[in-house]
């Protein structure tokens, strides 16, 4: 298996979600702006995303995945599947306590999240409906996590990488035909969340049934691979949670900022994580079950070479991303945003959280590279130890920025201090010399810089007078932002091209 052809495939399917998204988010702000309504539903939303987290994708899928990889690749099948039983029955009742627990502590769990909200009953009223409809949520997505776990050690990829399509599908259908049903019409999103979910733990359940791992309830807590998952995940769900809690943190902070904080956060968000999901999510899901496969038949250089690879691809890619992120801001944010009840003041605002954003946005990709490293090994106690201090940071820079840039600086926080958790990362790797970086860095960088500078001039000068993009119609926008990621995009692969780099030079294949 061709790597780089499973992380096209897997990145392409990223983009569709992605795409998907935007237009979701054109939607929700066309219809809604960025107001009380907004701040109420990204609120509830974040709530079960942090849970999310801690149950689902990340927590989970760093525990499961290598383990699961070495019960496929040293034990029976039988034995394979009797683990994928016990862990999808303990973890759904584990989950389903959990929502129970969430939907009836909504009050104060709302009240935690954004006391800002109390001093408005309306507001906070409405943000404790919102958060009792989408709690469910948390219940779907860790079975979707689950299943994705199994699909991904079997490299069947693109499955997983599609489910989230369904999620904005859901959103954009609701909001487009169903809002007029609810009162307040808000209460549209919160169900579009719930049926979401529900469509995309369906979905799964047919390439499970096809490889025969279709979980059975299976209940036995003293299974040896059962209790390693979940040792795993303590740690874990105390690690990947750090990025969630640090958002959680911040929206407390807006909250008691200017009305719209939240939501320009939210979309300056949003457009940060259309390259940290294509790029990180998508490199993290194809290299943590080759190096798991790596660690269990003991081939450390394979190992090193396999990190050293995603590392590069990093900063080919996400780098150019941060840089058009920053220069294309305004740009990005009216095109996608700036309709109905979106103002000019929401963009210049958007704008100023994007460009702190965009700093951070190669140190937040290069730790979903980076800490598979440790992940695949199961020693996932290194990188939570780095993430804890990576939230104290955070909220230090929390308090020292906010009162000089307000909403800006809980965004730039939160880049500078994953680039802090990557630095940390990294180091780590090198010390307990799991990773060797391999010849040609100090030129790449070089090269790099050079396509980077190219790009980033190009797009300066062609970029036009922000008071433009605030007048033209959607369809003027639309092409002119095209024609420039188009045009930035040829200069900077145009550069690299002459100055060396040739797509052959990034081409791996998966371990055995």
């Amino acid at each position: 298996m061709n790597l780089l052809k499973t992380l096209a495939t897997v990145s392409s399917m990223t983009l569709l979600s992605r795409i998907l998204g935007f237009v979701r988010d054109f939607v929700i702000a066309r219809a809604f702006g960025a107001g009380m309504l907004t701040d109420a539903f990204f609120v509830a939303f974040k709530l079960p995303n942090l849970l999310r987290r801690l149950f689902a994708e990340g927590a989970f899928s760093q525990a499961f995945v290598p383990v699961l990889g070495q019960y496929r690749n040293t034990r029976p099948v039988e034995e394979t599947r009797q683990l994928v039983d016990r862990v999808a029955s303990l973890l759904l009742l584990v989950v389903f306590a959990v929502t129970l627990l969430g939907m009836a502590g909504a009050p104060l769990l709302v009240y935690l999240s954004a006391p800002g909200f109390t001093d408005d009953p309306d507001k906070f009223a409405l943000t404790v409906s919102l958060t009792r409809l989408t709690f469910p949520y948390i219940l779907f997505m860790s079975l979707v996590a689950l299943a994705g776990g199994i699909l991904n050690t079997w490299s069947r990829f693109a499955v997983p990488a599609f489910t989230p399509v369904l999620l904005n599908v859901s959103f954009i259908l609701m909001a487009l035909f169903a809002a007029p049903q609810f009162e307040p019409p808000v209460m549209v999103l919160g169900w579009a969340v719930f049926i979401g979910g529900a469509l995309q733990l369906a979905f799964q359940i047919p390439s499970l049934r096809r490889i025969g791992m279709l979980p059975r309830f299976s209940i036995n807590l003293q299974d040896e691979g059962v209790r390693r998952i979940f040792r795993l995940m303590a740690p874990a769900v105390l690690g990947v949670s750090v990025a969630q809690v640090s958002l959680l943190l911040n929206t407390v902070f807006a909250s008691f900022l200017n009305t719209g904080s939240v939501s320009w956060l939210y979309y300056a968000d949003r457009l940060m994580e259309f390259p940290a999901g294509m790029l990180g999510a998508a490199l993290g899901t194809v290299l943590l079950p080759s190096l798991s496969k790596c660690h269990v038949a003991e081939r450390p250089e394979e190992y090193s070479r396999l990190l050293d690879w995603g590392l590069r691809l990093t900063f080919l890619l996400a780098a150019p991303a941060a840089l058009a992120l920053a220069i294309l801001a305004v740009p990005l944010i009216t095109t996608l945003f700036h309709h109905g009840a979106f103002t000019a003041t929401d963009v210049f605002r958007t704008r100023d959280a994007l460009a702190a954003y965009s700093i951070g946005l190669l140190g937040l990709i290069l730790v979903k590279v980076l800490a598979p490293g440790f992940y695949a090994r199961q020693n996932i106690r290194t990188p939570v130890r780095i993430a804890l201090l990576t939230l104290f940071v955070t909220q230090v820079l929390n308090l020292l920025l906010i009162g000089w840039l307000e909403h800006a600086g809980l965004a730039l926080s939160i880049g500078l201090a994953a680039s802090l958790n990557a630095c940390l990362l990294y180091r780590g790797l090198r010390q307990l010399g799991i990773y060797t970086p391999q010849p040609g860095w100090l030129a790449f960088y070089g090269k790099l810089a050079c396509a980077l500078s190219s790009m980033g001039v190009s797009l300066w000068f062609a970029g036009g007078a922000t008071a433009d993009w605030l007048i033209w119609p959607l369809a003027t926008r639309l092409v002119h932002l095209s024609l420039l990621v188009c045009f930035g995009a040829s200069v900077y692969f145009a550069t690299l091209w002459v100055a060396g780099f040739r797509l052959r030079d990034f081409k791996r294949s998966a371990v055995d």
